[in-house]
């Protein structure tokens, strides 16, 4: 039986893309600099222990950094926060004051941001880090949860683009 790989990258792109995905700001501070990447691929893995993972690609700045503090938090972006997920996904954007005009917090745990008018926040320790070709799998442990705005619809992302979910009929 033959199982190497018959499969086009450009077609897995495209059947992955048809996954839709919430959009997220993973944050963490190394030597008094904030550092921000915009994710899609994050996700809750148990409930004992509370482990939530997200991926972050090797060759981006934040792999690094986010490896050596150890600590972290995410913010789950609401519709209204399109330009901050694009604005975090921006490769080589300047460090200093790359949170200016992006109202935050510090998480009460880590001092990581957290973005005030996300739908869903959490603090994680790291609790291992995976292998995943051009990706790391960073699993951490959740050690704070927070509900910044719990009237915002996410951000979502299906098929190359941003999309609205529509809202609940009364």
């Amino acid at each position: 039986m033959n199982l190497e790989p018959l499969v086009d990258p450009l077609l897995y792109r495209q059947v992955v893309g048809r996954f839709a995905t919430g959009v997220a700001v993973v944050t963490t501070v190394a030597d008094g600099t904030d550092h921000a990447m915009t994710v899609n691929a994050f996700t809750s893995v148990s409930l004992d222990p509370l482990l939530v993972l997200f991926c972050a690609e090797k060759v981006a700045r934040f792999h690094e950094v986010v490896l050596e503090s150890e600590t972290w938090a995410v913010s789950v972006l609401t519709e209204e926060m399109r330009d901050a997920s694009q604005w975090f996904a921006t490769r080589g954007r300047v460090l200093s004051g790359q949170l200016d005009g992006w109202p935050h917090v510090r998480g009460p745990v880590t001092g990581a941001p957290i973005f005030t008018g996300a739908v869903a926040a959490m603090e994680c320790r790291t609790h291992a880090v995976h292998d995943g070709g051009d990706h790391s799998i960073v699993v951490g442990e959740v050690l704070h949860l927070d509900v910044p705005d719990p009237q915002g619809r996410p951000l979502v992302f299906y098929a190359g683009g941003y999309r609205s979910i529509a809202p609940e009929d009364p």
